[in-house]
């Protein structure tokens, strides 16, 4: 009887214990910080593997990647804190402009929810922004570049995604005419490394990976590098 609340005790010290150890893992997918370079990295600022993605909310490649990554880059790479990403802006034209001013402006608390939100709706705003510009394109030329920024924001849906998404309109006018925040964008572009011409583009490690341009190619080389 003795030898068998011993056994039970430790089954039961045992068992508290992974609980325990189960609740103070931290889940690294919410946790997201500024870099020095200007961007944003989610995840394990410390982990193993380090990728550093260069990315455009204009690209569709770019939100499909977003989109076939999530349940294995995010899901189990970032939140284990094996995996740490960085998001690198490298913009292409006006609408991608607008979102990554706003996307930024929302800081560390809010640039990964955008930028997931911006590329999981692409395809509306997108499609609704080129339409807008086409529409407008001779009306606008004639207005300051802050104003043509902001009407193409707003034509094209982007305003209304920020504000779904907590910003006021005074805080989505205000980050979209911040020379600061074009200025971090203009260093963020004047800065790519050599290789990387179009988006996505992706460094493991500081390594640029060549000829990975989606997840099923990007994959095996995290793998490769110790990513769990």
């Amino acid at each position: 009887m003795r030898f068998l609340f011993g056994l039970l005790a430790l089954i039961g010290a045992a068992f508290a214990f992974s609980l325990s150890a189960t609740a103070a893992a931290p889940d690294w997918q919410a946790h997201v910080t500024k870099t020095a370079d200007g961007g944003f990295l989610v995840g394990n600022p410390n982990a193993k593997v380090k990728l550093v993605e260069y990315m455009s909310y204009t690209c569709p490649h770019c939100a499909a990647f977003s989109r076939e990554s999530a349940s294995v880059l995010r899901g189990q790479m970032i939140k284990s804190g094996s995996v740490s990403l960085e998001e690198r802006n490298m913009v292409r034209d006006q609408l991608d402009l607008a979102a990554a001013l706003l996307a930024r402006c929302a800081g560390p608390a809010g640039f990964d929810k955008l930028s997931t939100t911006f590329f999981a709706q692409q395809d509306t705003w997108l499609n609704n922004g080129i339409q807008w510009e086409q529409n407008n394109s001779q009306r606008m030329a004639m207005y300051p570049k802050d104003a043509r920024l902001k009407a193409a924001a707003e034509g094209a849906g982007i305003s209304a995604i920020a504000r779904a998404n907590g910003m006021s309109q005074a805080q989505i006018d205000a980050c979209l005419a911040d020379p600061a925040g074009l200025a971090q964008i203009t260093t963020l572009l004047q800065h790519v490394p050599q290789g990387i011409t179009g988006t996505p583009g992706f460094l493991i490690d500081g390594k640029l990976q060549r000829n990975v341009y989606n997840w099923a190619t990007l994959e095996p080389a995290l793998r490769a590098a110790g990513a769990r």
